[in-house]
């Protein structure tokens, strides 16, 4: 559980970490992290991966 401000007061949520590995010679940085939000986005909203 992790405390996030939500504005007015601090509530508890959460928190999954996620990391990603991968190769430079094989796949460009820009790539990897557009990857890793992508996957995160999807993760926030869980039923939408089932559309």
């Amino acid at each position: 559980m992790e405390s996030v401000w939500d504005g007015s007061f601090c509530k508890p949520c959460l928190m999954c970490l996620l990391s990603l590995s991968f190769d430079h010679r094989v796949i460009d940085g820009v790539a990897g992290i557009r990857f890793t939000v992508f996957l995160a986005n999807l993760l926030k909203d869980f039923c939408r991966i089932f559309l």
